[in-house]
């Protein structure tokens, strides 16, 4: 079933008042998050939370729904489900019990690390972290067509290059990614509004398309490395004119390096729903900007238009927002993601050589990505904690 088909078939239950149901896969801290900023959501919803801990979940859950209460927010049916994310079998049969309209896969390989912690000030590439990333995805999304539903899945896991892997193997792949990219549109929008002396912020409109990897130099260093973003700023429907290079140095603001930082990720979970819940019961033109947007690389602005979903083309063709996300994730250790295989730059494999000592092999095949998954967790992760 496309997405489009399940936006058609999300409509059909918001025009007949039936309860949404949305699942979360995994509750770490962008779970959790993204838990509280459900609750809040003025549509009838169902939650459902899958993992592995019965207990961890039911505490998580009890104090969310106390904190929803006291700011008197409507209560919400709530259910735990526990499900080990590896078993492919047991996670479809909870899923074809739930039968979800969503699925938001927040769940990680290497609990409670931030792999950029380790990363950044050595190889600079987030990339080398794909195929722990991949590991949950795959086994979500084979579940998922193992039982027979149809849920809109989002992948919060380095969606720039996982959800085109797990597309060009010919699986059923994510229909959105959440993360990263639209953390830069606050920051620019922010950045603009304070160069150019506006008060009303929320009249910037940004349209944005790059990957992975420039979320994290442009936040971290205010710098594009070489490769500039494809950038479109207007304020009251007017083209603003700016010095980018000033706008991306102001983005550069300190934040925290541990789990505080998922509240982004789980926002652009929640605006994920929530904007697609709102283009399908007001009929009206939505746009975000969705890493791993139709499985394809790196990160573009796309349009939900009542139940259609396209890739938003006003200011950039589809064709230069590929090539630019190709230059951009390339910085971030992917040379090409084809036929199910992902290839690292020979840049990445020699850095990760001299900085932890371990040989990436220059392609994974998705089928083998779990083994390699492992390698990288015994020679760089556990090594260095």
């Amino acid at each position: 079933m496309t997405t489009n088909e399940k936006l058609t078939n999300l409509s059909n239950k918001l025009n007949t008042n039936q309860p949404i149901k949305i699942a979360i896969a995994g509750l770490g801290s962008v779970g959790n998050y993204l838990l509280n900023y459900l609750l809040d959501l003025d549509y009838g919803i169902e939650l459902h939370i899958i993992g592995r801990s019965q207990e961890k979940m039911q505490c998580d859950l009890n104090i969310a729904q106390v904190a929803a209460g006291i700011r008197k927010r409507p209560f919400t049916f709530c259910f735990i489900h526990e499900a080990d994310l590896n078993n492919i079998s047991q996670l479809a049969d909870v899923i074809g019990k739930i039968n979800p309209d969503f699925i938001v896969n927040s769940s990680r390989a290497y609990s409670n690390l931030k792999y950029g912690s380790i990363s950044w000030n050595t190889v600079r590439a987030y990339g080398i972290w794909s195929p722990l990333s991949v590991k949950y995805i795959k086994n979500i999304m084979q579940a998922v067509q193992d039982s027979g539903t149809n849920p809109i899945v989002i992948n919060t896991s380095y969606s720039d290059a996982v959800n085109a892997w797990i597309k060009t193997a010919g699986k059923l792949y994510p229909d959105f990614g959440s993360g990263n990219l639209n953390h830069l549109i606050p920051r620019i929008r922010f950045a603009v509004a304070k160069e150019c002396r506006i008060k009303d912020v929320d009249n910037i409109e940004i349209t944005l398309a790059v990957s992975h990897f420039h979320d994290v130099v442009i936040s971290k260093e205010g710098q594009t490395e070489g490769v500039t973003p494809l950038i479109a700023i207007r304020y009251n429907n007017e083209n603003v004119q700016v010095d980018l290079s000033k706008i991306f140095a102001s983005c550069a603001i300190p934040m925290p390096v541990d789990a505080k930082r998922n509240m982004m990720n789980a926002s652009s979970n929640f605006e994920i729903i929530s904007t697609i819940l709102r283009a399908i019961s007001t009929q009206t033109k939505q746009t975000l900007h969705i890493p791993g947007a139709m499985g394809l690389i790196g990160g573009y602005p796309v349009n939900i238009n009542g139940s259609d979903v396209t890739i938003n083309e006003d200011y950039f063709t589809l064709s230069q927002m590929q090539e630019l996300n190709r230059k951009s994730i390339y910085l971030d250790g992917i040379e090409n993601v084809e036929n199910g295989m992902l290839f690292y730059t020979d840049e990445l494999i020699e850095k990760t050589k001299k900085h932890f000592g371990y040989i990436l092999p220059k392609q994974v095949n998705i089928d083998q990505s779990n083994d390699v998954a492992t390698e990288i967790i015994t020679n760089i992760i556990e090594k260095r904690l």
